[in-house]
């Protein structure tokens, strides 16, 4: 049976904090958006965590559209998602920091030479550069070995479709089976799974017990092979993985 030769990382809330301040920019051009439609309801980037958690801001759009019902032409969705990214990528470079314990374990993971590393993402190239650019993480990826299913793929979508995992397993010369991936939401597990890729599910960003149980239980119930509460875990639940091969 084949061994696990690649490691494939999300990277909001899984190896950079970068939801909360991602959101927290969504939610001013949202608001915007609703309120040019004379739509009286408003978001906090909270709120859109709970909502939308784990799609990219082009997914996010056009789930909006189908809950109020209204069509946003092509252009204004292009002119809102570009602005979302300078928004976003202004307020990581100011303020984003590596998921605890996430640089560590790259760290040993890079220094062994035993797997090939790479990131796929819903977020568009430009913001995770500038995540792991940020905290440091950058020197651990080839910079053709970062993805993002906003930017790489030649019809820009979203996870939970699997076109991402699939273009990334395409230009890593993978296999499924070979392969495990860090996924801390539904959206991420699904595209993950939906690819045939053996996942890791990571819940240690979500605030406090209750809230990580119950992802905890989501992502099994979705597949996820080992749930990973911390970083220090992570050797240990490769370990699993390759020992249940």
């Amino acid at each position: 049976m084949p061994q696990i030769t690649e490691i494939f990382f999300d990277c909001d809330n899984t190896l950079v904090l970068s939801e909360e301040l991602a959101f927290e920019a969504c939610a001013d051009l949202t608001n915007e958006i609703l309120e040019k439609r004379g739509i009286s309801d408003r978001y906090t980037g909270e709120q859109l965590i709970q909502d939308f958690v784990g799609q990219n801001f082009r997914g996010m759009m056009i789930s909006l559209q189908a809950k109020y019902n209204f069509e946003m032409p092509a252009e204004e969705l292009e002119a809102f998602v570009k602005k979302e990214e300078d928004k976003v990528i202004a307020k990581l470079e100011a303020k984003a920091q590596p998921c605890v314990g996430a640089n560590e374990e790259l760290e040993k993971l890079f220094k062994s030479k035993k797997y090939h590393l790479a990131v796929v993402s819903s977020s568009a190239l430009r913001r995770v550069q500038a995540s792991i650019k940020k905290v440091g993480q950058d020197k651990f990826f080839d910079e053709d070995m970062v993805f993002s299913a906003a930017t790489s793929l030649p019809k820009p979508t979203s996870k939970p479709d699997p076109a991402i995992y699939l273009h990334a397993l395409e230009k890593c010369n993978k296999k499924p089976k070979e392969t495990v991936a860090v996924e801390d939401s539904k959206s991420g597990a699904q595209s993950a799974i939906r690819a045939g890729i053996h996942v890791i599910g990571y819940v240690g960003s979500y605030p406090g017990d209750e809230k990580k149980i119950e992802m905890t239980k989501l992502l099994q119930e979705l597949g996820a092979k080992v749930i990973m509460k911390d970083w220090s875990e992570f050797q240990n639940c490769l370990e699993q993985i390759e020992s249940a091969e």
